[in-house]
């Protein structure tokens, strides 16, 4: 979580360091603030949104050519001004050394207490203090030095960015464990938590890679590794975001992304005109011919679509698969298959459960791993030995969209290429998978089209605090997607069930005050779904039904039913998830909530 700018420029980069945090604002909005070098040390700090930070800025002659920015997702201390980014040491009373911090200092409390000995007054509750005081402690006159000493003492996953009183013209940042870029310009340079801070700025962007650390000048950069050493690394262009920040017609983010899932999805299925392994890299085949197994890790809404994809990859590749939590397997001891294909899911790359889980996995032994990616230039991409980008484009609200569709679309691929090599996918079932895969961007559309029914559903929602969630077989994940959006974006406890787990205690909390979501495709479990939903109408709950067109599932007393455009065999997933989608995005509206930015939650996910 939490995004960071920093600006050395021959101009007034105050409100560079402000777009940027307008960009990086869904990574952390507990507050934010900016520092620049202005005849010393100056900042300015809010713990209302940016908009509020620029107005208050704007009030004051704030201005400089070297500063830093940071927008905060809280995790050590409340969200307050104290605890507010950036954090200032001082020298003989005047501040000297500015810091701005993403991640977590798990040592910080013994690093506290050894600054507090030595005189140092700490004014907020955060980790991110002591490392300001750390650099004041060790500054030798050499910032670049002084930070390369003192990245070594601190444990944890981290970026940071630095700089000096003394050292005019000069920004210093580092990154372990959380995601860093560097920005080059003419005669100005930068660094920020994601590139897309940067748009319009530069599109020249270097990726920093773990244990980096970077020195920002006017003149250049120069980046050293871990061990001190200087490295190059690549410099790539990357086109400015702007299409993707425009809202447009739509009121909110995620309205817009839930709406461009047609062409996110077409993007992702473009060019695949078969199952071949090389859609996933040059080394696929070889690496799918020697697995027998599939480890699914991911988080949140990933961990979702990994669940869905283990019902493909079984039944149709005929592999057996282990999806988990990522935060949970590598805290424990799995049983290692080495011949097990390891997938990692993230719609970022920089996940940190996510990124800890794969290097764990590797220490266990395994020896294949593929990455299902929205970001190129992810961490998890350059870490896995294959991957698939589900390009879903930039997707600025915090609740996943178009970045699960993609998801599954991409796992479907897989699903099907291993069925292929397997000898599991015959030529005419090959060609109706494509064929209905090409037919996706035109069904979601028609499913989009249900939107004025489902604000009527709505409607009824935002009044209810609690809601149940019902799918069976293939669509349990989606109910667990769904159920999440719900309690994500509008406040609303939402749970979600298995169908058939009704009986077995969930009934007892149904009531005509609780309404219960169920999602109806017609495949082989209908039958079963039906009669647990007489379960819920015998009990006075109130269903509200996705139904197949096919499903003869008719609205009646306690009954609501939307009726999907058509039946989606296989790939019913990705088509009965965006109801879901849209029914928590209208009920949050309904509710008044910010629906982009929900309370307690961030975008990227880059601390435990």
């Amino acid at each position: 979580m939490c995004g960071i700018v920093g600006a050395v420029a021959q101009r007034d980069i105050v409100p560079i360091l402000l777009e940027g945090l307008k960009r990086l604002e869904y990574r952390g909005y507990d507050s934010c603030g900016v520092a620049v070098h202005q005849q010393g040390l100056k900042r300015s700090r809010s713990v209302s949104r940016v908009a509020e930070l620029e107005a208050q800025v704007a009030s004051t002659q704030f201005t400089g050519q070297t500063g830093i920015a940071h927008t905060r997702w809280a995790t050590h201390g409340v969200p307050a001004t104290n605890n507010a980014h950036p954090h200032f040491s001082s020298k003989d009373g005047k501040p000297r050394i500015a810091v701005v911090h993403n991640g977590i200092i798990e040592n910080f409390e013994e690093i506290r207490a050894e600054l507090k000995q030595r005189g140092y007054v700490f004014e907020s509750q955060t980790d991110t203090e002591v490392i300001a005081h750390l650099v004041n402690d060790m500054y030798d006159g050499d910032l670049l030095r002084t930070v390369q000493k003192a990245v070594k003492r601190l444990h944890g996953a981290f970026a940071i960015a630095v700089f000096c009183d003394d050292e005019p013209n000069h920004v210093v940042g580092a990154r372990l464990g959380c995601p860093l870029v560097v920005g080059l310009g003419n005669g100005e340079n930068f660094v920020a938590s994601d590139a897309m801070a940067l748009a319009g700025t530069t599109d020249q962007i270097i990726y920093l890679e773990e244990g980096d650390v970077v020195d920002v000048r006017l003149d250049g950069i120069a980046i050293t590794d871990g061990n001190d050493q200087t490295v190059q690394r690549q410099v790539q262009t990357v086109h400015a975001y702007s299409g993707a920040i425009d809202l447009g017609p739509y009121r909110h983010y995620m309205q817009k992304e839930i709406f461009e899932q047609p062409r996110a999805i077409g993007d992702t299925l473009e060019g695949v005109l078969g199952f071949a392994p090389e859609l996933f890299g040059k080394s696929a085949g070889e690496v799918f011919g020697q697995i027998d197994a599939i480890q699914i890790l991911a988080c949140g809404t990933s961990y979702y679509s990994g669940m869905t994809a283990k019902y493909w990859l079984e039944s149709i590749a005929g592999l057996p698969t282990n999806v988990e939590i990522a935060s949970e397997y590598r805290y424990r001891e799995p049983a290692v298959n080495p011949n097990a294909l390891v997938v990692v899911i993230s719609q970022s790359g920089e996940t940190a459960d996510t990124m800890a889980a794969l290097k764990y996995a590797k220490e266990l032994g395994h020896r294949h791993s593929l990455a299902i990616c929205n970001v190129g230039t992810s961490a998890m991409v350059r870490e896995t030995t294959l991957s698939y980008l589900t390009r879903a484009g930039v997707e600025i609200g915090v609740a996943s969209t178009k970045a699960f569709t993609t998801q599954l679309a991409a796992l479907f691929l897989l699903t099907l290429t291993l069925a292929k090599l397997r000898g599991r996918l015959s030529a005419a079932n090959e060609a109706a998978h494509l064929k209905n895969l090409r037919h996706l961007p035109a069904a979601l559309q028609s499913v989009l089209a249900l939107e004025p029914q489902i604000i009527g559903w709505a409607d009824a929602f935002a009044r209810k605090e609690n809601a149940l969630f019902l799918g069976r077989g293939l669509h349990y994940p989606i109910a667990l997607e769904g159920a999440l959006k719900l309690k994500e974006i509008s406040y609303i406890h939402a749970e979600a069930y298995p169908a058939g787990e009704l009986k077995h205690g969930p009934l007892a909390l149904v009531t005509e005050e609780m309404p219960v979501v169920t999602v109806a495709p017609n495949d082989a479990l209908i039958e079963k779904l039906k009669s647990n939903m007489q379960e819920v109408r015998a009990r006075g709950g109130q269903l509200y039904v996705f139904a197949d067109a096919d499903s003869r599932i008719a609205s009646g007393d306690g009954l609501h039913v939307i009726r999907m455009p058509e039946h989606y065999g296989l790939l019913s997933p990705i088509l009965h998830v965006v109801p879901l989608q849209l029914l928590s995005y209208h009920t949050a509206c309904a509710r008044g909530t910010d629906v982009d930015k929900p309370r307690n939650l961030a975008k990227s996910v880059t601390v435990e």
